[in-house]
């Protein structure tokens, strides 16, 4: 990709190929029970940026020898834990919003108990995915364990417990970054990941991977904090100025403004060098840093 427009086209190529694969791989609305198989398709298929597919297929694109199935099963497999962490974070009992990607949110367009068991739901059929990718047996078990360790106690849902307990407490820069690690980056980091292993790289240059991700993961959080500083909710498509209501610590309140965009600038020159020894091949990754971090710019 040599221009903004090659870019454009990749990433509507790829947003339609996830779309499709969603639409396949998820139950159809009117499966036993209806409902909830119906709310599942709301929360999945609600539009969104669909950044975490994207990194899974910018990955893969790293090899020509990538398994395509496997890409798909990845891509499907951590938009729907995506969704499902999205859903539950809405809730009541969590951040407590009404809106998320310009429409109600799950538990107000169905109920909260739905609500609840769409999460589980989704959750579970991103590992019933996974496990059914057809791909060598060894890599998927690589990419649950991947996925399973990026969701759980020490990765997202790790992160928003800490994000939970930090509401009206201060904490440091280094706390902060761990939140932000476990909680978003993880499933960042695992999304490329998985491309990484559907796409057969070695183990050298999953680490070059892993040192994009790990960048890009921060980068991305920093953002959303600018943003919910700094964006209205119709840019935003959820509520804005959240995390100053409730009193929540971020790289705004704790740094400044100034810094935190100074940050994942820093974050994302960080990204793209990890990337050097893939050459052009590793251009949607770059390309992808540069969207995460220029977001309502």
């Amino acid at each position: 990709m040599n221009n903004a427009h090659a870019f454009e086209d990749w990433v509507r190529t790829h947003g339609q190929r996830t779309e499709l694969a969603l639409e396949s791989l998820l139950d159809a609305a009117n499966t036993n029970p209806a409902r909830l198989h119906e709310a599942m398709r709301y929360a999945a298929q609600g539009g969104g940026k669909r950044i975490r597919p994207l990194l899974v297929y910018a990955a893969g694109a790293l090899s020509d020898d990538a398994n395509q199935n496997a890409l798909d099963a990845a891509a499907v497999a951590i938009e729907c834990v995506h969704a499902y962490s999205l859903v539950h974070d809405d809730l009541p009992c969590m951040d407590d919003d009404d809106l998320r990607r310009g429409r109600p949110t799950v538990h107000k367009a169905y109920d909260e108990a739905t609500a609840l068991l769409v999460g589980d739901a989704l959750q579970t059929r991103a590992f019933e995915v996974l496990a059914n990718a057809q791909c060598d047996a060894d890599k998927r078990l690589a990419m649950i364990s991947i996925l399973a360790g990026a969701s759980g106690s020490r990765g997202m849902a790790g992160g928003q417990a800490i994000d939970l307990e930090s509401v009206g407490k201060k904490l440091d820069l280094a706390g902060l970054k761990q939140m932000h690690a476990m909680k978003t980056g993880a499933l960042l980091s695992c999304s490329v990941q998985m491309g990484g292993i559907a796409a057969k790289l070695n183990s050298i240059q999953m680490q070059h991977l892993q040192n994009y991700a790990q960048a890009l993961g921060l980068a991305f959080q920093i953002v959303d904090d600018v943003l919910d500083a700094t964006a209205d909710s119709q840019t935003l498509g959820k509520t804005a100025g959240k995390d100053a209501a409730n009193d929540k610590p971020t790289y705004v309140t704790l740094m400044g403004l100034d810094y935190a965009k100074k940050a994942a600038k820093d974050l994302q020159e960080t990204a793209i060098a990890s990337l050097e020894s893939f050459g052009a091949k590793a251009q949607a990754l770059k390309d992808l840093a540069l969207l995460v971090v220029n977001r309502g710019k």
